[in-house]
């Protein structure tokens, strides 16, 4: 069964894709659904099994590279965080693939997309059930390969392209960091299975290596190397351009990627490595710091963006960074527990996003929308509790796992504790929930509540979307609902031993038993502030301000308006200080002074050249004159009778066999 798990998604991107030509659209519908579905229910009895009844399930396959010290076998480990993951990944995906057979029955490419999906979900199933990080490494390169051929879907579109090969290369730079910390992990334990790595950690705590005349503690420098991997993945500030620009695939595309895969890797990663992680102190610290920055980056980004799927990417950009920053003070349950909760809402955003694009002719600006709310009764009902679960409207489910993480920050502050770094993040987290709940209502009132700026001929043809669509809708509302409720005991509640040995948390004096008695005003704190925001975005968008709009002339709030409209300028920072420079030094150097010269002079092309000019010389002196010949007959005797005083000396060094086999070879030739 756990074997099952994995293969299936394998075998149905297989028969989909080379054989989509044979079994056809439904065909590939219904198998390559079908598969994840019955990937998802085994996944279920896995998490019931390891989970529920505290039995981890550890499966070695067979040998796969064995060289010198370093042998590594084909294994799948089964604990409580790989359970947890999978459960997140062939729901989110099942639903998926239920909701692509309706939306993309018009594409003529549907088997090769419904292969690319598939494909996703098994690159992302082997990254969470390897037990080496050689194994892992493979499925994390898998899913950036898979991503690149989703987001390059329709690759006759220019953006398409310039967005996909975007997202592959500003991810080689996170994997380099990966593959660094790799290596400098089989450096140090000789051996890259976890089981081994983790345990043993403890004993290179002061372990030490001195570049340039600094002293390095290594286990920093391979949580650093990790990180590394993690910000690119997970579109932490500094690797975060790719994942706005990751929206010109199709919409079920950005769901698959933003709730279930991909993105939520880089979280996984630096949960898995925890009991690393947790001996330097410094990875902590820039955990904390570049998670709680990302969190308040893009929160306040996303309040002036106009395309609906562009808003929901920067608010997966700002939650993934709590989930970050949240580790970064070791409560790396509670990291888990959001990205659990979040898969379903922020699914549930993108799957309604589709549907209100799908209903306006692919019309994606907030700007060209409004006055939805009859048309798409099913549709605004699913966008508003997503809307609701990621501002952090209680008893919905973000609000169990979202308001927690500001809680903790606030009592790491309050209690002063210097190991967990609470101060900066407190601030920026709570800063952040004020902006989340602001672009979050916008977005609803936009779409929605405000009268329709649209063209007449697609206001006309407004439509609530079919079945297969509504009911992926539907089934992510109610889980968007509840599923925070039920598993909050179960993941962060207090005594709870589910996580046993697959997470390790540090013994820090601020539990999560302090943070049930803080003071009411700091518990009620972020949904004061969700209110504000709401409130903010009622009075601008739609109140009596909509109409007053003398503040939005000003200069300073126009230039500030722009800066963050146009990403703070990140993409073209990174143009003018990297890009354009690598580009210069490509065409200059590596194209036409290696490429096209020294290569292409000793290749093929230059050697031909070189032989068809030598020959047309050698064919001037074939004249057919008996004098010619005589003349090139004793020249060349007198220069060998010249050469005899070298021969003799070549002979003292050289074989004189050998030296003799060359020369008569190169006449010859």
């Amino acid at each position: 069964m756990y074997l099952l798990i994995v293969a299936l998604p394998l075998v149905g991107t297989l028969v989909t894709g080379l054989g989509g030509r044979w079994i056809g659209r439904q065909g590939a519908n219904i198998f390559s659904t079908a598969c994840v579905i019955i990937s998802c229910l085994f996944s279920l009895i896995a998490f019931f099994e390891v989970g529920f009844c505290g039995v981890p399930c550890y499966l070695s396959v067979s040998p796969w590279i064995s060289s010198g010290a370093l042998k590594i076998s084909w294994g799948f480990l089964f604990d409580s965080l790989t359970v947890t993951m999978l459960v997140v990944i062939t729901l989110i995906s099942s639903l998926v693939h239920l909701y692509s057979i309706q939306y993309m029955e018009h594409d003529p490419h549907c088997p090769r997309f419904m292969s690319f999906l598939e494909i996703f979900t098994f690159f992302m199933i082997l990254l969470v059930t390897a037990d080496n990080f050689v194994q892992m490494f493979l499925g994390w390169e898998g899913v950036g390969l898979a991503s690149y051929l989703l987001i390059n879907f329709w690759y006759t579109r220019l953006c398409a392209n310039q967005a996909a090969i975007k997202a592959l290369i500003v991810n080689r730079v996170g994997d380099l960091g990966l593959s660094l910390g790799i290596f400098s992990i089989f450096f140090l334990f000789g051996s890259v299975d976890y089981e081994f790595v983790f345990s043993s950690a403890s004993l290179y705590v002061d372990y030490t290596i001195y570049f340039l005349g600094l002293s390095i503690n290594f286990l920093t420098l391979i949580g650093f190397f990790l990180l590394i991997g993690a910000i690119g993945k997970s579109a932490q500030l500094g690797l975060h351009t790719w994942l706005p620009d990751a929206m010109e695939g199709p919409t079920p595309v950005s769901a698959l990627i933003h709730a279930a895969t991909m993105v939520t890797a880089g979280v996984f990663l630096i949960v898995r490595c925890s009991p690393l992680i947790n001996l330097s102190s410094n990875v902590l610290f820039l955990i904390t710091i570049v998670g709680s920055s990302t969190a308040f980056f893009a929160s306040i980004v996303g309040v002036f963006q106009n395309d609906i799927k562009r808003v929901i990417a920067y608010s997966t950009c700002s939650q993934l960074g709590y989930m970050t920053f949240v580790c970064g003070l070791s409560y790396y349950n509670v990291g888990m527990f959001h990205l659990v909760n979040h898969a379903f809402f922020k699914a549930l955003l993108f799957l309604s996003a589709g549907s209100v694009i799908h209903a306006l002719s692919n019309e994606q600006d907030m700007r060209r929308m409004g006055s939805l709310l009859n048309n798409l009764p099913i549709t605004y009902a699913a966008m508003l509790i997503g809307s609701l679960s990621l501002a952090g409207f209680p008893f919905l489910t973000g609000f169990y796992s979202k308001d927690l993480i500001i809680e903790i920050t606030q009592i790491s502050y309050y209690s002063n504790l210097q190991i967990n770094f609470g101060i900066f993040s407190c601030w920026l987290a709570n800063i952040s929930v004020f902006f989340t709940s602001f672009y979050t209502f916008r977005l609803l009132f936009l779409t929605f509540i405000k009268n329709n700026n649209n063209y007449r001929k697609h206001i006309e043809n407004i439509h609530e979307s079919p079945a297969l669509i509504l009911i992926p809708l539907i089934l992510l509302g109610v889980a968007s609902i509840f599923i925070g409720y039920l598993t909050k005991d179960l993941f962060v509640g207090i005594g709870t031993n589910f996580w046993s040995n697959a997470i390790s948390i540090l013994p820090t004096s601020c539990s999560l038993l302090e943070v049930e008695f803080m003071s009411y005003f700091l518990k009620w704190l972020p949904f004061i502030l969700s209110i504000l925001g709401g409130f903010s975005a009622y009075v601008i968008n739609i109140g009596w301000l909509k109409n007053n709009i003398r503040f939005a002339y000003l200069h300073t709030f126009r230039r500030i308006a722009f800066f963050l409209n146009k990403k703070a300028y990140w993409d073209k920072l990174y143009n003018f200080l990297i890009v354009s420079y690598l580009m210069k030094f490509g065409y200059a150097v590596s194209f036409k002074n290696i490429d096209r010269g020294f290569i292409e002079l000793l290749g093929p092309y230059g050697i031909s050249r070189t032989i068809k000019s030598w020959s047309i010389k050698i064919v001037q002196i074939q004249t057919g004159q008996v004098t010619h010949y005589a003349f090139f007959v004793v020249s060349g005797l007198c220069l060998l009778l010249l050469l005899i005083p070298v021969w003799s000396f070549l002979e003292v060094f050289l074989d004189i066999r050998l030296f003799s086999f060359c020369f008569v070879a190169l006449f010859v030739a």
